[in-house]
């Protein structure tokens, strides 16, 4: 196995040759032209003056430029830095100045939004030029032109420059989404990253031949890492998806013929009450892989029964640890599949312990502290703020809660920042989710902590009601299901309709977004 992402696309044009990689549209590219577009880029780059270490912003949707222009970063020596497409022109700004980005790769006039203008006033001193993918901004550099420039140096020089990236060099700094105060920059490596993702790649069961649709935004480790980088790994063509647009997703299932079809499970719960899923043909189906939330049982049944997935795997990962940590096997126990986010991928420690630091019993809830090669170099630029994430020991401390089996199996069961105490009750709100969720009258739930004068906090959950209720049930008669159903510290003492969720790009409910609603 490579030990570098630039030598993973050479050997993968080795092995698979003609197949096809990507497709994009009307573009369609073979792992052989994608490994010559991304040494065409490397070129540009080093003709640009980029020095090994280097950083580079790509600012764009699902295309193929974008893992054109990755692996052409990396093949250069330099260090990619995703930018999330929902930020503003001030928030992109900030991880572009942070990082010291040398260069911006992102795009003109699309799809009603200009990213290259957003940036245009916006003070960055360490930035030297802006690139567009496609459309046109003032003062940027088109890609096309920016690819001729590269024909000035030598190929033998990009090959020389690729052969130099070394396993330990980083390859990536994904900001985290900075839902509390700014974004800090994790920082991973070329080796670490391979070692884990061909874990991955083998746990699901990732083959040659297999059609991915990218949903998940590359800006983010699931879209990127668990996305096209996987599929190098094991000769999968990948289909990047702009946007999630349920009948558009449904259409290309059906047209393109995807066999696989990652996501979190709010992307599975919007394909089942979709009104009209029947009419597009999903028997292409095979692999499903979900995370980045609570799945219940229910949707699991469901995503089996209704869609077709031979194979559901779950598993858990954060950004600071490559965005892998646990996942399933794909001989679990279908029950154990739902319900937990699997064991250590091999190589990994994984604890769960109090707020002294000391591991809990098993099935004791505590936060999770995970150990291994998968673990961030660190947050960039971030001294005290990587001391605090990562102990003398090694061990991270991600922030999440989960009890674990006495196989090792985690369930996650929440953030401990979601984490709210009502009458001196520890209430997690993704298990109060899961029950309402199994309860069959809601498609969709997100409970959060409020405050309340007599208990300090109680519970809101926020509902879309499933697709054969939605006329006909009323908060009351939720609010009464959970007292029938419920322990009572865990009722959720408010209840509203509505009609959608506040979401962000990976489709995971924005809590700090409800509770500014709740707030008014």
């Amino acid at each position: 196995m490579e030990k570098t992402i630039p030598h993973l696309v050479q050997g993968a044009a080795q092995r698979f040759g003609q197949s096809t990689a990507i497709e994009d549209g009307d573009v369609h590219l073979n792992f052989q032209e994608l490994a010559h577009a991304g040494l065409e880029t490397a070129r540009a780059f080093l003709q640009a003056g980029l020095k090994i270490g280097d950083r580079v912003g790509v600012w764009a949707p699902n295309i193929h430029e974008w893992i054109v222009a990755a692996i052409g970063i990396q093949s250069a020596g330099g260090v990619l830095v995703p930018l999330n497409t929902r930020m503003k022109g001030t928030e992109a700004a900030y991880i572009l100045r942070k990082s010291g980005a040398r260069w911006l790769c992102t795009m003109g006039d699309f799809l009603g939004v200009n990213y290259a203008a957003q940036i245009e006033n916006e003070s960055l001193p360490d930035l030297e030029a802006t690139i567009t993918f496609r459309g046109d901004a003032r003062g940027a550099m088109p890609w096309s032109d920016f690819l001729t420039n590269g024909q000035q140096t030598d190929l033998d020089e990009a090959r020389g420059r690729l052969d130099s990236v070394s396993p330990d060099d980083l390859s990536d700094i994904i900001f985290t989404s900075g839902t509390t105060g700014q974004p800090k920059g994790v920082m991973t490596a070329h080796g670490q990253n391979l070692r884990g993702f061909e874990v991955w790649s083998d746990v699901v069961g990732l083959r040659e031949g297999d059609r991915y649709l990218i949903i998940n935004p590359f800006f983010h480790s699931f879209g990127y890492k668990a996305g096209w980088l996987s599929c190098l790994m094991r000769g999968a063509t990948a289909l990047p998806q702009l946007t999630f647009d349920i009948p558009e997703v449904l259409a290309r299932v059906s047209r393109d013929r995807i066999s696989v079809l990652p996501g979190p499970p709010a992307i599975y719960q919007s394909i089942l009450a979709h009104p009209n899923r029947n009419q597009y043909d999903l028997t292409c189906l095979r692999l499903a892989v979900t995370g980045a939330a609570p799945t219940p049982v229910e949707l699991i049944r469901r995503m089996r029964d209704d869609l077709g997935f031979e194979t559901i795997i779950t598993g858990y990962g954060l950004t600071e640890s490559c965005g892998i940590v646990s996942m399933c096997r794909f001989d679990d126990a279908p029950e154990t599949i739902a319900t937990t986010s699997g064991r250590a991928i091999p190589g990994i420690e994984v604890k769960c312990v109090d707020s002294d630091g000391q591991e809990v019993s098993r099935d004791e809830p505590g936060e999770v502290w995970v150990r291994g090669y998968n673990v961030m170099h660190g947050y960039f630029d971030e001294k005290e703020e990587t001391q605090k994430a990562i102990d003398e020991d090694g061990w991270l401390r991600t922030g999440d809660i989960a009890a674990m089996d006495s196989s090792g199996y985690l369930r996650i069961t929440d953030r401990i920042k979601d984490m709210y105490i009502m009458g001196g009750f520890n209430c997690y709100p993704a298990e109060i989710e899961k029950a309402l969720f199994d309860s069959g009258l809601v498609s969709q739930v997100a409970v959060i902590g409020v405050p309340d004068e007599r208990m300090g906090e109680v519970g809101m959950a926020f509902v879309i009601p499933s697709e054969k209720n939605k006329d006909d049930i009323s908060e009351e008669q939720i609010s009464e299901w959970c007292r029938l159903n419920m322990a009572n510290y865990k009722v959720p003492r408010r209840i509203k309709i509505v009609d959608s969720l506040p979401s962000n790009a990976m489709g995971k409910v924005t809590k700090f977004a409800l509770r500014e609603q709740a707030s008014h």
